[in-house]
């Protein structure tokens, strides 16, 4: 295996395992709080302070992964998820525990996401990096994957405390392909007015609304579902399709970045407005429509955040990790902030008032990513224009 296949190796596992606790969470939540006694509100306020801390610990932990390198914090990264797994599993018997369990993972969520960009950044070749990317994000629907299938598999047959000791051991076994050398050690330093701050601030707040959406459609789905009279296993069943339908259009969209010489976050842009249709569709009650809306919510409104990483990577090679962890505390805020509202609305309205907001919260994401990247190109012309 070449040291760029490795490299995307390591970083599809560091990166599944380190956000494999809090979707499991997600995905076993109705087995979860029939046992430790909590309401889709006490859900959302779980995963909502796991990205809340996530979106604190971003610019600290890009600092982190740029000054110590890739290999370190991909270790840590991953050990931490095993070690929180296997604390759910045994010692989560009520709600604050499992609550203050879970919320030690957050930084390893930071470090795998950001020690993956800098591993590809530093060892896949330029004209394989938006592949690569599409396959590293790949890790987000793999680990709603492995969440959906573990409620029919795991929960529903010998209970949910093993479906959290088994991802500690898969967490143990990707220790295996992590990287090994300290890719960050060989970075050269950024170049002044290199980064496009203000913009990248935009897209960040507009990865952050998307992100609120498309978090609460993998945490909520199989509780909505099951409130809407679908049968636990098939909506399990359900988010594993779409986790699939994501996983190959991330694919996809990575490919594809790799045969154009632009124009990546308007791809994004548009991909948010066609997904805000599929979370529009949950509101409608049926199986049909919350498998044509899973699809089309996975497919096109989850499927971006490899070709945006991938987008501000290329735009600031010398310090890859420093400039996606901008966007990273976007994403984790949207992360913090969808959660709990998505939650309230469930509780107090209604599961389909819910969806209709994440619909239209999309759709203003979409409109502030068109925003960033005219700022983007504003900034480039500038840099272009000014003298050496």
């Amino acid at each position: 295996m070449n040291r760029g296949t490795w490299a995307v190796a390591g970083a599809v596992s560091t990166t599944t395992v380190s956000v494999l606790p809090v979707f499991l969470t997600g995905g076993l939540a109705v087995q979860i709080s029939a046992e430790l006694r909590f309401d889709p509100a006490g859900l959302g306020l779980i995963v909502a302070l796991f990205f809340g801390i996530s979106a604190f610990a971003a610019l600290p932990c890009g600092w982190l992964v740029e000054r110590y390198g890739s290999g370190t914090t991909s270790r840590v990264a991953v050990l931490g998820a095993a070690a929180v797994m296997g604390g759910v599993a045994l010692f989560a018997r009520s709600y604050p525990a499992l609550v203050a369990i879970l919320l030690c993972s957050a930084w390893c969520n930071v470090l795998g996401q950001l020690s993956s960009n800098l591993t590809l950044a530093r060892y896949v070749q330029p004209e394989k990096l938006g592949l690569s990317f599409g396959i590293k994000q790949s890790a987000i629907p793999t680990a709603t994957l492995l969440s959906g299938a573990a409620v029919p598999a795991v929960a529903l047959t010998i209970g949910w405390r093993w479906a959290f000791a088994i991802g500690a051991a898969l967490a143990l076994a990707a220790l295996l392909i992590t990287p090994r050398e300290d890719a960050g050690r060989a970075r050269t330093v950024a170049t002044p007015g290199e980064r496009a701050t203000a913009a990248l601030s935009v897209i960040g707040s507009a990865a952050g609304l998307a992100a609120a959406s498309c978090t609460a459609l993998g945490i909520f789905l199989v509780a909505s579902a099951v409130d809407r009279g679908i049968d636990p296993g098939t909506a399990g069943l359900t988010l594993t399709l779409g986790s699939v339908v994501g996983l190959v259009l991330r694919l996809a969209h990575g490919w594809a970045a790799d045969h154009r010489s632009g124009g990546h976050i308007a791809v994004v842009a548009a991909s948010l407005v066609l997904g805000a249709g599929g979370l529009a569709l949950l509101a409608v009650p049926g199986t049909p429509a919350l498998v044509v809306g899973t699809v089309l919510g996975f497919g096109l409104g989850w499927a971006w955040p490899g070709l945006l990483q991938f987008a501000v990577v290329r735009l600031n090679p010398s310090a890859p990790a420093a400039a996606t962890s901008i966007i990273q505390v976007g994403v984790y805020g949207g992360g913090f902030l969808g959660p709990v509202g998505f939650g309230f609305l469930a509780t107090h309205f209604s599961f389909p008032i819910a969806w209709l907001v994440g619909a239209a919260t999309m759709v203003v994401a979409a409109v502030l990513m068109v925003l960033g990247r005219r700022m983007l190109v504003a900034h480039r012309v500038a840099r272009e224009a000014t003298p050496a």
